[in-house]
């Protein structure tokens, strides 16, 4: 999902600061996208509590992989547990589930495993996304995710969007950590803040390669292949990605954490059962 969803192309080149004529408009357009129903080419699906037919638990399909659901958690971009995720499970259709399974087959050997961060995420949380988006005092997270980006651009920059890929149950957010895995302290609300680009030793404890930001970094650094990211993370952004796309998935460029499956089996449906064994 862009950062978290899928959106245009952002316009990475333009300054924090610049003002355009139209960005009321522009602003006001993607809000009435949150409160309008999908395209006729798209559809929500509920399926109440449980989980569809199509789709398995990741820990069910390969226990090896790390979990570290982040939205189910106050350790993200907003600050609290998402509208959504009653468990930290990671959800997927089975091709995609299937394709992880793949990777991590590759990786391990090399000294390696999987972590994801999020993988299935309802349409009730993206409308939580966004309904938070709409509030502008609220911004308790930004020293960490987004630290040079002000909120009322979130919108416009495309971090924020009506729709997620994540909703359709083939996209996940993961990272590679060295084997044997180092153990993670939890993160504890209220503690002092660093900038999710700040030098890897500096940052919140992830027990992850270095990958040149933290997940879910609001900043042009987080593009997979930027320039300025060099050295061995830079290698781990090209193991990540090699591994993945050998294993049938597409990376979205402005974030080196995004995988969705190439021929996903749901390319048109967005889901909203909640994250959750039913």
């Amino acid at each position: 999902m862009s950062i978290l969803m899928d959106a245009p192309q952002r316009a990475r080149s333009r300054p924090w600061t610049r003002i355009r004529p139209l960005r009321a408009l522009a602003v006001t357009l993607l809000m009435m996208a949150v409160l309008f129903p999908v395209p006729a080419s798209a559809s929500v699906t509920h399926h109440g509590g449980r989980i569809p037919t199509g789709f398995v638990v990741l820990s069910d399909v390969d226990p090896t992989i790390l979990h570290d659901i982040r939205y189910r958690t106050s350790h993200n971009f907003i600050g609290r547990p998402i509208i959504g995720y009653r468990q930290p499970l990671c959800i997927l259709s089975r091709p995609a589930a299937q394709a992880l399974r793949r990777a991590q087959a590759a990786l391990r050997p090399r000294g390696y495993t999987l972590k994801v961060y999020d993988c299935y995420r309802p349409q009730r949380a993206v409308n939580d996304f966004a309904r938070w988006a709409e509030r502008p005092r609220d911004v308790r997270m930004k020293g960490e995710f987004y630290p040079n980006v002000d909120k009322s651009r979130l919108f416009e920059d495309g971090y924020i969007a009506a729709r997620s890929g994540h909703s359709r149950g083939s996209t996940v957010d993961l990272t590679l950590v060295r084997l044997p895995a180092k153990a993670q302290r939890p993160y504890v609300p209220g503690e002092r803040l660093v900038p999710c680009f700040a030098p890897r030793d500096e940052r919140f404890p992830d027990n992850t390669v270095d990958m040149g930001t933290g997940f879910d970094c609001f900043d042009t650094l987080a593009n997979t292949l930027d320039p300025r990211i060099t050295g061995k993370a830079r290698d781990n952004r090209l193991l990540l990605k090699s591994t993945l796309e050998t294993a049938g998935f597409t990376n979205y460029a402005a974030e080196w954490w995004h995988y969705t499956l190439s021929g996903e089996p749901y390319p048109d449906t967005y889901f909203d059962f909640p994250v959750a064994r039913g």
